[in-house]
């Protein structure tokens, strides 16, 4: 199933916007789902490093600690493929709206 997202469209002289779904080709969610993929797989290399940093800094059980401090720092910053694909629909309104 195709992934959609609806936004909202101004028409001139009326108070209301016009409700317009927009949709991405497997093709897109396809290139979008991989870009998050390889987004999120540095985030979490940066996480592990940074995460090591701070166990050595702060003289914590490196072995113990890493991780649950990689994947909080990871939760913290990674997106959603949500969010991306969100992204990618508002741009292709944006482009198509212009």
């Amino acid at each position: 199933m195709a992934f959609s997202k609806t936004f909202p469209k101004t028409v001139p002289g009326t108070n209301y916007p016009i409700w317009e779904e927009v949709f991405l080709t497997e093709e897109e969610e396809r290139q979008v789902e991989e870009t998050c993929r390889k987004s999120n797989f540095q985030i979490m290399d940066v996480s592990l490093q940074e995460a090591k940093i701070l166990a050595i800094k702060h003289g914590m059980n490196e072995d113990h600690n890493l991780v649950q401090i990689a994947r909080s720092l990871f939760e913290k910053k990674a997106s959603h493929v949500i969010f991306w694909k969100e992204s990618k629909a508002k741009e292709k309104f944006d482009q198509k709206n212009k």
